[in-house]
C-alpha cells in the first residue's frame, strides 16, 4: 500500500514535524498533493500560541476548501506526519479530501506519551474511520515511528521543563 512517492512525502511530513518542534511547537507537519503529484500545500503545528485547532491538517483542509474545485479535493492525497485528530478527521471529511496516508498513529502516540508519564489529553483519539466514511486510509508506516517517537519525546521533555 505505501510506496515511494508516499515515503518521500511522509518523509517532508517528519521534517516539518521537526521545524515545528525546532520553533518551540509540537512536532507534526502535513503536506497536500494533488492527483498529479504537485505539492500543493504544506504546513506544520502552530498551537505553541495557545490555539489548540492550529494543526496542520486543518490548515491544509481549509486551504483546500479556497484554492480547489470539489473534484480536485476528491483526488488529492494528504500525507501527515500523525494520524489525524477526531478535529482535523472531520474537517477533512467536511472539505472532501481524498486519500489520508500517516507515519504515525493515534494509538502509537497515545502508548509513546503513556510511557512517558503524560496524562491524557481532553480530547478522545479516534481512529479517522471512526470520524468519517469512504476515505481511504494507509498508516502507520513502521520505517518512521522511531524517529517520530523521539520527536514527542523531545517535544514532552521541553513542555515538562517549560513547566516546572
Amino acid at each position: 500500500m505505501i510506496n515511494e512517492t508516499d515515503l518521500r512525502h511522509l518523509r517532508r511530513c517528519v521534517e516539518l514535524a521537526e521545524i515545528a518542534l525546532e520553533k518551540g511547537d509540537e512536532p507534526f507537519g502535513s503536506v497536500l498533493v494533488s492527483a498529479e503529484g504537485e505539492v500543493l500545500h504544506e504546513d506544520h503545528n502552530h498551537v505553541a500560541g495557545g490555539d489548540h485547532t492550529q494543526h496542520p491538517e486543518f490548515t491544509l483542509a481549509r486551504w483546500a476548501a479556497n484554492n480547489m474545485t470539489e473534484e480536485e479535493r476528491t483526488k488529492a492525497t494528504v500525507y501527515t506526519s500523525g494520524e489525524h485528530c477526531p478535529m482535523c478527521s472531520a474537517a477533512h471529511g467536511w472539505v472532501g479530501l481524498g486519500r489520508i496516508v500517516y507515519a504515525s498513529s493515534s494509538e502509537q502516540l497515545q502508548e509513546w506519551m503513556q510511557e512517558l508519564g503524560a496524562k491524557p489529553g481532553r480530547v478522545r483519539s479516534l481512529a479517522i474511520g471512526e470520524v468519517i466514511r469512504d476515505t481511504q486510509v494507509d498508516g502507520p508506516v513502521p520505517e518512521l515511528s522511531e524517529e517520530l517517537r523521539e520527536l514527542q519525546r523531545r517535544s514532552f521533555e521541553r513542555k515538562n521543563q517549560t513547566e516546572k
